[in-house]
């Protein structure tokens, strides 16, 4: 069995300290200002391992609400979190920083902690009660998906998985928009290659468009001697064009809840009842035979027409129908709104916010998000083409060069608003150079690690002593296992799934670094003991944050390599 312990992770550590400063105020040792609250009690890792365990600033955040010097508090409040059990020393550094360090035992308990938490580990309720709608990808049907929605594809079903793990109910959405200029152009391609003609000059190009084609006049071999053949080439063409995104973003490991069709809006009326409504309610003003909304009141660059001077719809139009139907839909209405969308559409950002606020949310109930271009690298060289899309390079072609983990992994690594060029050829490479080789790497070997162990005889119901993890390397790799949980929450928070990619390679790293010093199998006819089998349970910890960290990515935690 496992020896009892005293629990002491970064969140518990926190509450500790938060209950002493609750003392510490009760008894009066420290007065808070009128109206004045506590701050909230957190600590972080110390960037240098010789300043502690963790470091909270506590006592700078403290000092104005109590009236006095930061280091006056910070004095007050060593004496009480070195009484927390678990602590071996406090220091004060600096205007009033806290260095705790904590006790060999304590420190390791963090291992059983994971352990036993599992799966769970690194999850939180802090947005439970939450319904976030996250509309991402949202390619028009008129190809295969090109590397910028390929992004989307895998940061925004990693942001879901994360917001999930912090307790959201995510709904994920694709928004399908199956008319306009784009569509017309799609079906004018697939006309001109059933009669045998040219692509026209702003058509599409590619294997693709040849494969619909075939698809369509094998359906209806009369296709091109019907009353309307456009209509016949748009309706089972977008069909087609459509299930073959859905097949490929299924197979990349994003699928979708929603899939709301733009034209419905406007074929239910209710575009016209909410436009007629904002009309009524004086949200919107009438010039020059058009109706305008009076964005720039709310940051936009200019104002926007709603209903043009002909009568019809603007574009905006539908942009306000849609958010509101995110907002009141029966089913899962949004508390928040993300739209994920794509460099093309930087302008958004202030006309979906200036709509969200003219219709009564608040503006933390929207957020935008601009991704960046992506460009594939191989031999040094950009790569521009696709043997099946023309001109565009392709999810597909980037799976098929490196495959469905390693594209994932390097697409989320980048923060959205950064340009990326993705090298083909390094990540290929198995070896410590390419990332998401390294952290799978290293979740390999803490199985392989295990099953040795196991082999050897070192069994953890044997009994464990956390005190023995004592060492710089031991204390370094449980002080990166302590981050994971504050790693998802900022990600979730801040919507930057990136941070966990990054925190798996630190974590690798530390892990490869201690697996050279730390042996978990004894030698030959060497005899198990505690330490051995503490080892294995640190092994253990790490194995299951990094298959955590991995899931959330959306990519695989190997046995083996």
């Amino acid at each position: 069995m496992l020896l009892e312990y005293v629990a002491m992770t970064p969140e518990e550590l926190s509450a500790a300290i938060a209950q002493e400063l609750d003392k510490t105020i009760a008894s009066g040792q420290l007065t808070l200002a009128d109206n004045a609250e506590l701050p909230l009690a957190r600590v972080e890792r110390p960037k240098s391992r010789e300043h502690g365990d963790w470091a909270t600033n506590i006592a700078l955040q403290l000092a104005k609400k109590v009236g006095k010097n930061p280091r006056e508090v910070a004095t007050v409040l060593s004496d009480k979190i070195a009484s927390i059990p678990g602590v071996s020393t406090v220091d004060i550094a600096g205007p009033g920083f806290l260095n705790i360090t904590l006790d060999a035992a304590a420190a390791g308990t963090l291992a059983a902690t994971i352990v036993e938490a599992g799966k769970t580990y690194g999850t939180s309720d802090k947005f439970a009660g939450k319904t976030i709608n996250l509309e991402f990808v949202s390619a028009n049907p008129t190809g295969p998906i090109h590397l910028g929605s390929t992004r989307w594809a895998a940061v925004g079903d990693a942001l879901a998985r994360m917001l999930n793990a912090e307790g959201a109910n995510v709904v994920r959405e694709y928004y399908f928009n199956d008319h306009g200029t784009q569509i017309d152009r799609f079906v004018n391609s697939l006309l001109a290659a059933a009669k045998g003609e040219p692509t026209p000059e702003d058509g599409y190009a590619g294997d693709y468009i040849t494969d619909i084609k075939d698809q369509i006049l094998a359906q209806r071999p009369d296709a091109l001697d019907a009353e309307n053949p456009a209509e016949v080439f748009r309706e089972i063409g977008t069909e087609l064009m459509f299930a073959q995104i859905k097949e490929s973003l299924h197979r990349f490991g994003t699928d979708f809840d929603v899939f709301f069709h733009e034209n419905s809006v406007f074929e239910s009326g209710e575009a016209d009842r909410i436009i007629e409504q904002m009309k009524q309610d004086g949200q919107l003003f009438e010039s020059e035979g058009a109706w305008w909304m009076r964005t720039t009141d709310y940051g936009d660059d200019k104002d926007r027409v709603v209903i043009k001077s002909d009568g019809n719809h603007a574009y905006v139009a539908g942009d306000i129908a849609y958010f509101r139907n995110k907002m009141t839909r029966p089913e899962n209405p949004a508390d928040i709104a993300i739209y994920m969308l794509g460099a093309d559409h930087s302008g958004y950002v202030g006309r979906l916010k200036a709509i969200a606020q003219i219709l009564g949310y608040r503006t933390e109930q929207i957020e935008v998000m601009i991704g960046q271009l992506v460009n594939l690298v191989k031999d040094g060289k950009h790569v521009r083409m696709s043997k099946r899309a023309g001109n565009v390079v392709t999810l597909e072609d980037l799976v098929e060069a490196v495959g469905v983990d390693a594209a994932r992994y390097e697409l989320i690594r980048y923060s959205v608003d950064s340009t990326i060029d993705i090298d083909l050829d390094l990540l290929v490479q198995k070896s410590s150079d390419n990332p998401v080789y390294y952290v799978q790497y290293a979740h390999a070997r803490t199985a392989a690690v295990e099953r040795n162990a196991v082999d050897a005889g070192v069994h953890l119901v044997d009994g464990v002593d956390t005190g023995l993890l004592n060492t710089p390397a031991d204390t370094e790799l449980l002080a990166v296992l302590g981050q994971y949980p504050a790693t998802v929450r900022t990600a979730a928070e801040f919507y930057e799934p990136h941070r966990v990619s990054r925190y798996l390679e630190n974590l690798a790293a530390a892990y490869h670094s201690w697996y050279g010093l730390s042996r978990v199998a004894p030698k030959g006819d060497e005899p198990v003991t505690d330490l051995h089998r503490t080892r294995l349970l640190l092994n253990n910890a790490t194995r299951q944050v990094l298959a955590n960290g991995l899931g959330l990515l959306g990519v695989t935690a190997p046995e083996r390599m």
